[in-house]
């Protein structure tokens, strides 16, 4: 009778183990995508929707996907250009898709240079997004030349609440100045990994967007 309880007692801890284990949750992974639409930068926009599509087939259910744009006051909702949660059935999550990459072809077919560039703000907004999502990886890529000019009297002198955060650069060109003076393009690079890096956040700079391996995550 004792050996009859010790096993009924192992095939209930047994099934309480695997059923804990059903319902315990896969890792989430965040991705905000921020899209530099200043000046002549937004003729590299055809390069962020290939990217845009990369992950739109990559991330899987449960994970949360944006797309905003940066322009010149980018702590706004009002730039986020399409979001999503994609869902655990695979015919509602090919329709987000589908949705999703309609409003992306929209935005790259009517989007307007913008005469300013809030890298600053745009992150805060990114940073604001990723922890309502509470997804268990968030990461931030910027499509951008890194060169910020603000409207008068914005004001960005805050610290970045970016801690356990992955920040990204990708495409990072170099301007005409930059040419003339290599150095600016290496000052701007440094200060974006020190800022970033201060907040508590990773930092890596993609610019071969050909190499088979870039854009893993």
């Amino acid at each position: 009778r004792i050996m009859k309880h010790i096993i009924k007692t192992l095939v209930l801890v047994c099934v309480i183990s695997t059923l804990a284990a059903c319902t315990e949750q896969k890792p989430t992974t965040g991705l905000y995508l921020l899209l530099d639409t200043s000046g002549t930068y937004t003729k590299e926009l055809k390069k962020a929707q290939q990217i845009i599509h990369y992950y739109l087939a990559n991330l899987e259910p449960g994970d949360s996907f944006a797309v905003a744009r940066i322009d010149s006051g980018s702590f706004s909702e009002k730039d986020i250009i399409a979001k999503v949660t994609f869902d655990h059935r695979p015919s509602r999550a090919n329709e987000q898709k589908r949705i999703f990459a309609q409003s992306i072809q929209h935005f790259i077919e009517t989007v307007k240079s913008s005469a300013y560039t809030d890298i600053n703000g745009g992150l805060l907004q990114a940073s604001e997004y990723l922890n309502e999502t509470q997804v268990s990886r968030k990461i931030v890529m910027i499509f951008s030349d890194l060169l910020e000019e603000l409207p008068k009297g914005f004001k960005r002198d805050f610290d970045l609440p970016l801690t356990d955060f992955e920040v990204v650069a990708l495409n990072v060109t170099k301007l005409s100045s930059d040419n003339r003076d290599p150095k600016l393009y290496m000052k701007r690079l440094d200060f974006w990994q020190k800022r970033i890096e201060l907040s508590g956040a990773t930092w890596r700079v993609i610019n071969d967007l050909e190499r088979e391996d870039a854009l893993t995550l």
